[in-house]
């Protein structure tokens, strides 16, 4: 697992080359799938680090995403913008996701999961669009660090106690509910369930492209990772425990669902819909079974795809309109009509169809959910009702209608923006042929 992080810190002579430094990172991206093998047991250990199943699935995003945070920020390259910096800080960020994914100790996790907010603090506040990037750094900081804290007092009461912090050395079984308490809710934060979201929407709207991209696509992931990894430790707390957390976020991700019928935002509704799929991560982890972790490794995977790619879309148009209002950005189904076919397939891949990974999680987890209480029928089905709706509310908004007449000028898009939202659409829909990745937990 070493190798993989050393040879990022050969990267800092690429910065001075947009082009080679976003090859050189694709080129690792793949060099990791093909040169590390996912196993459901702890595989290429070396210096507390370790892989599994699902932190090979989780790097292997993260490479995948930072390449293409690299493909979106061109601008940020053509303006010369902080341009040594900003490579410098998405680097940081990569080395810090890969150390939270393949640490093999408690505290090692806690320090690398933290310390991957600080890049994104800085991306928030120094490429970020509006003044009120400031409050929503603030809150990204706040809300974390309030939820983070109890969990260190956790680990050293675990350390005090059990004289290890290892993962799969530890056993606790003669646990109080305040501890179990303070070791979960940094991740629930960080996925964020419903009610404890609100830096959420905030930190998407004031973050620049590569900020939106790296928090939808795998900063929401740590969560769910921390949670895979703390239920090894308090097994029968989630048994005892699961249908509180169940049922707020299953409650919680219907209210936002209505939230996001009433957005004038395009980033604010691709926001608020991810707190909703997210919702659906925690009721799978918290029914404990093995089709509620599957399903929430696939579902976490799908989304981390499907989101950035909304938030590509909708950079797209922001860099033509410098708007990203509703009144404003209608009628583009007769400007851009190919990039109108991909805002419907991701529209689409967002309220779950097929072949991507977003349908697969979900089947995955309603059945897991049901199979849990088959009352929660009715949670589920107003839930996946409306993420339709919410869905084609966004397409039809910004496809249809009268183009704004204030637009005098609308650039064609790129090959380079074309071929960021194809290398988003082709992992999300065929990497369901390749589901044996997912499913070693069974």
């Amino acid at each position: 697992m070493m190798k993989f992080m050393y040879m990022l810190l050969f990267t800092i002579p690429l910065f001075m080359n947009y082009w080679l430094y976003m090859h050189f990172l694709m080129i690792s991206c793949f060099m990791f799938i093909y040169l590390s093998n996912p196993f459901n047991f702890i595989s290429l250990s070396s210096m507390k680090m370790g892989l599994d199943i699902i932190s090979y699935n989780l790097i292997s995003l993260s490479y995948f995403i930072v390449f293409l945070m690299m493909m979106a920020s061109y601008n940020i390259w053509l303006k010369k913008d902080k341009i040594y910096v900003f490579t410098f800080m998405i680097m940081i960020m990569l080395m810090f996701l890969l150390m939270t994914f393949s640490s093999l100790n408690i505290f090692m996790f806690y320090f690398s999961f933290e310390i991957s907010l600080i890049p994104t603090f800085f991306l928030i506040f120094g490429w970020g669009y509006q003044p009120e990037r400031m409050s929503a750094g603030y809150y990204l900081i706040f809300y974390t660090l309030f939820a983070s804290l109890p969990m260190l007092l956790g680990i050293f009461y675990i350390y005090n106690n059990y004289h290890s912090l290892d993962f799969y050395v530890l056993l606790l079984n003669d646990l109080e509910f305040y501890l179990y308490l303070s070791m979960i809710m940094a991740f629930l934060f960080k996925l964020p369930m419903p009610f404890f979201h609100f830096w959420l929407p905030k930190a998407h709207v004031e973050a620049p492209i590569s900020g939106s991209m790296i928090l939808a696509a795998v900063l929401l992931k740590l969560g769910g990772y921390g949670l895979f990894r703390i239920y090894y430790l308090l097994g029968k707390y989630f048994l005892v425990y699961g249908l509180f957390w169940i049922i707020i976020s299953l409650w919680g991700a219907l209210l936002v669902s209505f939230l996001c019928l009433f957005q004038i935002d395009i980033k604010s509704i691709i926001a608020y819909s991810s707190v909703a799929h997210m919702s659906l991560v925690i009721c799978g982890l918290m029914t404990y079974s093995l089709y509620g972790f599957t399903g929430s490794l696939v579902l976490m995977m799908g989304h981390g795809f499907c989101s950035s790619a909304l938030f590509c879309l909708a950079n797209i148009i922001y860099e033509r309109s410098h708007s990203r209002s509703m009144f404003i950005n209608k009628g583009y189904l007769v400007a851009m009509p190919s990039l109108s076919l991909f805002w419907f397939l991701f529209c689409a891949n967002n309220m779950s169809s097929p072949p991507s990974l977003n349908l697969l999680g979900e089947i995955y987890l309603i059945n897991s959910v049901i199979s849990w209480d088959y009352m929660l029928y009715v949670l589920l089905g107003f839930m996946s009702f409306m993420s339709c709706c919410y869905s084609i509310y966004m397409f039809s908004s910004i496809q249809h209608g009268y183009l704004y007449n204030g637009l005098f000028y609308l650039n064609s898009v790129s090959f380079r923006e074309y071929m960021l939202i194809i290398f988003h659409f082709i992992p999300l829909n065929f990497l369901v042929l390749k589901f044996d990745n997912f499913s070693l937990f069974i």
